[in-house]
C-alpha cells in the first residue's frame, strides 16, 4: 500500500509540475522573459524527474496516458477559469472520454498496482 502510494504521489507530483510548467508557458512571451522561462523550465524538469520516479512502478504506458489524461483536463480547466478560454460542448465531451479513460485505467486494469 505504502509503494502504491509513493507512486502515486510521485506521478500526482509529476502532473502539478507540468500544469504549472504549462501555465507558465504563454507568460514567458515566447522565451523572452526570463523569470516565467526559468520557472516553466523548472516546473518541467521537476515534472520529468517525478514521473521517472513513478516509473519505478507503473508501465511507462499507463503512467503516461495517467500524466498526459489528468494534464489535458487540469490545464483545460486552467485555460477555461483564469485565462477566459473558451471551451464548447464537443471540447467538454472529449475532456470527459479523456478523463473516463483515465478512470477506467485505475481502476480496472491489472496493469495499474491497486
Amino acid at each position: 500500500m505504502a509503494t502504491n502510494l509513493m507512486t502515486y504521489g510521485t506521478l500526482i507530483l509529476a502532473v502539478s509540475m507540468e500544469v504549472l510548467g504549462t501555465s507558465l508557458l504563454p507568460q514567458t512571451k515566447q522565451f523572452t522573459r526570463l523569470l516565467p522561462t526559468l520557472g516553466m523550465l523548472l516546473c518541467y524538469a521537476g515534472a520529468f524527474y517525478f514521473l521517472s520516479h513513478a516509473l519505478k512502478t507503473l508501465p511507462v504506458g499507463i503512467a503516461y496516458a495517467i500524466w498526459s489524461g489528468f494534464g489535458i483536463v487540469l490545464i483545460s480547466g486552467i485555460g477555461w477559469i483564469w485565462l477566459k478560454q473558451a471551451l464548447d460542448l464537443p471540447a467538454v465531451i472529449g475532456i470527459g472520454l479523456i478523463l473516463s479513460g483515465v478512470l477506467v485505467i485505475n481502476l480496472f486494469s491489472s496493469a495499474t498496482p491497486h
